[in-house]
């Protein structure tokens, strides 16, 4: 059986946590920074986990069982 390959985005936007779970960080962080106010810059700036629905889809992407 071949490989199978990760997928080259997903490994960018995520990573395995210690007990298995998918933690993600915060969408919208890129640009236009100076149009959005203090506290909505420093509640992107932590990471959150991926929901439990969406667990399987992303560990697929990553090749991870």
């Amino acid at each position: 059986m071949p490989k199978i390959k990760t997928h080259s985005s997903a490994k960018k936007r995520f990573k395995i946590t210690g007990s298995g779970k998918v933690k993600r960080f915060s969408a919208n962080t890129s640009h236009m920074m100076r149009n959005k106010s203090k506290k909505a810059k420093r509640h992107l700036r932590g990471s959150s986990l991926v929901c439990k629905a969406e667990q399987h889809r992303v560990k697929t992407l990553l090749g991870v069982g």
